[in-house]
């Protein structure tokens, strides 16, 4: 049976890049992030630069992302290659963010250790991750501002931060609780608006 995608929200002249296309996307992603915040450049390159995604299409991978299982930016990944191309574009998107930066972190990390004593590698280590945290800030504010639709969206993102970051519950227990009351209550959004 062939696989059928379902329409991406674009103008009537958008054609779905190519599978290479894809990959070398994912490649200069993997390639030139360093120390975190791909999913901030993710955003940057495929809605903002490239229009292959709309916004909200894309936080709704990136939270669907976050959800599974894994590592949030490869489920990142699969699920923009998936939506573009299907199968196929879910394994470019995968391998493209992953091979070519394992290769160049074994390459790097060969060299780290004969420099691992230098006081300016360290510096500039330290710079790189200052800049992938406003990178991860930058997206998730643009998320929060976007889920942030009502009081009760709201009571949800305040309940799960002050449980997390203030009173430093576990995790699994907090995401366990606050997803399924937040699907709830989106749930009966919806269909009160007569989308449900």
């Amino acid at each position: 049976m062939p696989q059928t995608l379902p329409p991406i929200p674009a103008d009537g002249d958008f054609t779905p890049p190519s599978v290479l296309q894809i990959f070398l996307a994912f490649t200069k992603i993997g390639l030139t992030s360093f120390g975190g915040g791909l999913s901030g450049w993710m955003l940057r390159e495929f809605v903002q630069r490239r229009s292959w995604l709309s916004e909200a299409e894309f936080l709704s991978g990136l939270a669907l992302a976050q959800a599974f299982p894994g590592v949030n930016v490869v489920n990142l990944a699969i699920w923009v290659g998936f939506r573009l191309r299907g199968g196929v574009g879910a394994l470019a998107g995968a391998l493209g963010l992953v091979v070519p930066a394992m290769v160049l972190a074994l390459v790097v990390v060969a060299a780290f250790a004969t420099m691992a004593k230098s006081d300016s590698v360290h510096l500039a280590l330290a710079g790189v991750a200052a800049a992938a945290v406003g990178l991860s800030l930058q997206t998730g504010l643009r998320a929060a501002r976007r889920a942030a639709r009502g009081v009760p969206a709201l009571a949800v993102m305040v309940v799960t931060f002050v449980a997390i970051f203030l009173l430093r519950l576990p995790l699994l227990w907090v995401v366990g609780a606050m997803a399924p009351l937040s699907i709830g209550l989106a749930y009966l959004r919806l269909r009160a608006g007569g989308q449900a």
